[in-house]
């Protein structure tokens, strides 16, 4: 099943009409073979789906939110979550699937997200009065642009997940003000 999501992600950021035969060449695998396992394409789509909102939290997880300050913690997670955005990118870029289990996911990584910014405010990284809720959306939007930053594809480092955590973070706390 791996194979066949991992296919399917790299066949449909070339192609996103790409058909499901085209995601079992890319697999290794027969047509009726990923039939099996998917019904059909939007099958496959919600599963990508699931999928990829799964590995983000497994990211967020993986960083141990927890077990440092606010600061540590958000960097750690958002160089995680870009390392899973930058490998899904068709899936978590596009409007896929949002079955429940996908929507339960997002609700997750959601209050994640906000616990994360909820702690950043009491260590006193983000205003007292912030809204967090727009504090969340903006670090998405910076994830985000921080994933398609053009000229990306050129030069590897600008890849490098932790010099764009590190600029997500900085654009985040300090906007585009000199430090001083």
């Amino acid at each position: 099943m791996r194979a066949i999501l991992e296919a399917a992600e790299q066949v449909f950021a070339q192609d996103a009409g790409a058909s499901m035969e085209q995601v079992a060449e890319a697999a290794g695998l027969t047509r009726i073979t990923v039939h099996r396992r998917f019904a059909n394409r939007q099958a496959l789509l919600e599963a990508l789906a699931v999928s990829a909102k799964q590995q983000l939290i497994d990211a967020i997880k993986e960083a141990r939110p927890d077990a440092a300050p606010a600061l540590v913690a958000l960097h750690r997670v958002t160089a995680n979550v870009l390392r899973v955005k930058n490998t899904w990118r068709f899936t978590l870029s596009h409007a896929n699937a949002h079955t429940p289990a996908a929507a339960a996911l997002w609700d997750e990584i959601n209050t994640h997200t906000v616990d994360l910014m909820n702690r950043a405010q009491r260590e006193g990284l983000l205003a007292p009065h912030a809204d967090l809720e727009w504090t969340r959306q903006v670090y998405y939007a910076l994830l985000s642009e921080a994933i398609n930053r053009p000229g990306a594809e050129q030069d590897p480092a600008a890849q490098d997940p932790d010099a764009l955590a590190t600029l997500v973070i900085d654009t985040l706390l300090h906007g585009a003000v000199p430090r001083g």
